[in-house]
C-alpha cells in the first residue's frame, strides 16, 4: 500500500493547530503577566525587557507542551504502525487518517507525538531534580558560610570531593544498570529527600515558635505531606498511588542532586559569608535572633537573585545532561520518548532519514534557549536589587 502524504504548508498548519490549548494557554497567563507586571515582583519584572519576555514565553510553551501532551498527540509516542517505517513528514496513517507531522521513526513511531511527549520527562526531572539540589545545598551551605571552622572545614571537604569527579564518569558511574541492584540509589534518595522536609520544618519553626497555633499547622502539613512524598519517591508507598518514580527516573534523580548540590552549596556558602557581615545581619543579632533564623529570613531572601538565576541555569544544564545520557543509552529505558533518546535513535540513520532527529534537537534546544534568556533577565534584575 503506497503512503498518501499532505503538502509542507499543511504540515505547519496542522502542527500549529495540534498546539491549540498551548497558545491558549500562553495568550492568558502572559496577558494576565503582562497586565499586572507592577503587582507581580521579580516575575513581573521579567516583562520590562525583550528578554525576559523571549525566555518566559518559551518556558511556559514547554510547560503547557508537557501539560497538554495527551491533547496536542496524535498518537501514543510508543505505538508502531508498521506501514508508517520511516515516513517523510506528512504522512498520513491509513487506518484512522491521522498524520505523521513529522514523520515515522525506524521503529514506525509518530516522531511528533514522542517529541511532544519527551518534553514531560525534561519538565518533570530537571526542574524537581534542581529543587531538591537546591534544598540539600542551601540546607549545608547556610550553617558552612554563617559558622565556619570545623563546620565549613568537613562541608567544603566533602563538596570539594563530589566536584573533583568529572560530571560525566560520575554520572557513568551512578546511572549504569547494574547499580540499580545494589542500594546505592534508594539510600542516596532516602538521605536527599529528607532535606526539604528538614529545611521547611527549621523554616517554619524558626519563624513561629511563638506562635504555637499556627506553629503546629505549618508543622503538620509539612510532616504528613513530606512524609507522603517521601514514602511515595522512596518506597513506592503511596497509600494514594499518586506519588511514583520508575526506578531508571529514580537513578537519574538521585544523580542530578548528588552532582549537582556541591555546586549550589558553594554558591550559598559564599554569598552568606558575604551577607552575614551587613549590618542588617548585625542588628539581627543585637535582638538575640537564634542563628538559624538569621541563616533562613535574614540571609537566604538577600541571597534570592543569584540563587534564581543559577537554578534557571542549572536545569538548563540538567537538561542537556539528561540528553546526553538518553544519547548514550543510559538511565531512562530505551523506548523511552525523551529528546536524547530520539535523537540516539535517529543519528543511527542519518544518512538515509535526517528527518527524526530535527525535532527532539530543536526542542532540546529551544527550552536550554529559553532557560539562559531567563537567566540572563533574571541576572540584570537582581543586579538592580
Amino acid at each position: 500500500m503506497q503512503t498518501e502524504y499532505i503538502s509542507a504548508f499543511n504540515v505547519v498548519v496542522g502542527v500549529l493547530w495540534r498546539f491549540w490549548p498551548v497558545w491558549v494557554a500562553l495568550v492568558l497567563v502572559m496577558g494576565i503577566s503582562f497586565a499586572y507586571k507592577k503587582k507581580l515582583g521579580l516575575y513581573g519584572q521579567l516583562f520590562d525587557s525583550g528578554v525576559g519576555i523571549a525566555g518566559v514565553g518559551i518556558c511556559l510553551f514547554w510547560l503547557f507542551t508537557a501539560i497538554f501532551a495527551s491533547t496536542i498527540s496524535p498518537f501514543d509516542p510508543l505505538a508502531q504502525v508498521s506501514i508508517m517505517k520511516d515516513t517523510l513528514p506528512g504522512a498520513i496513517e491509513p487506518t484512522s487518517k491521522l498524520i505523521y507531522y513529522f514523520g515515522g521513526d525506524k521503529l514506525a513511531r509518530d516522531v511528533f507525538s514522542r517529541m511532544v511527549y519527551g518534553s514531560q520527562i525534561v519538565l518533570i526531572i530537571a526542574p524537581a531534580a534542581t529543587g531538591f539540589a537546591l534544598m540539600v545545598g542551601i540546607t549545608l551551605g547556610l550553617p558552612a558560610g554563617y559558622y565556619g571552622g570545623k563546620i565549613d572545614t568537613i562541608l567544603s571537604f566533602l563538596a570539594n570531593l563530589v566536584l573533583a569527579f568529572p560530571v560525566i564518569l560520575l554520572f557513568y558511574l551512578l546511572v549504569t544498570p547494574g547499580i540499580m541492584d545494589t542500594p546505592i540509589p534508594y539510600a542516596m534518595a532516602g538521605l536527599f529527600f529528607l532535606f526539604p522536609i528538614i529545611f521547611f520544618s527549621v523554616l517554619f519553626w524558626t519563624r513561629y515558635k511563638n506562635r504555637p497555633d499556627r506553629l503546629y499547622i505549618l508543622l503538620g502539613v509539612t510532616l504528613v505531606v513530606g512524609g507522603w512524598i517521601y514514602a511515595g519517591l522512596v518506597f513506592d508507598k503511596d497509600p494514594l498511588k499518586i506519588v511514583h518514580i520508575d526506578p531508571n527516573q529514580l537513578n537519574i534523580f538521585v544523580a542530578v542532586v548528588f552532582a549537582s548540590s556541591p555546586g549550589v552549596f558553594r554558591i550559598v556558602r559564599g554569598l552568606t559569608m558575604d551577607i552575614k557581615t551587613r549590618d542588617y545581619v548585625a542588628a539581627a543579632q543585637t535582638r538575640g535572633e537564634s542563628p538559624w533564623y538569621i541563616m533562613l529570613w535574614e540571609i537566604l531572601p538577600n541571597a534570592r537573585g543569584p540563587l534564581i538565576v543559577d537554578a534557571c541555569l542549572r536545569i538548563g544544564y540538567t537538561t542537556i545532561l539528561l540528553g546526553t545520557l538518553g544519547y548514550f543509552g543510559l538511565g531512562l529505558a530505551p523506548e523511552s520518548p525523551d529528546w536524547g533518546t530520539a535523537i540516539k535513535d535517529a543519528s543511527r540513520l542519518l544518512r538515509s532519514f535526517i528527518h527524526p532527529a530535527l525535532p527532539p534537537t530543536i526542542a532540546l534546544m529551544s527550552f536550554v534557549l529559553g532557560l539562559n534568556l531567563l537567566a540572563d533577565s533574571l541576572r540584570e534584575q537582581s543586579m538592580k536589587d
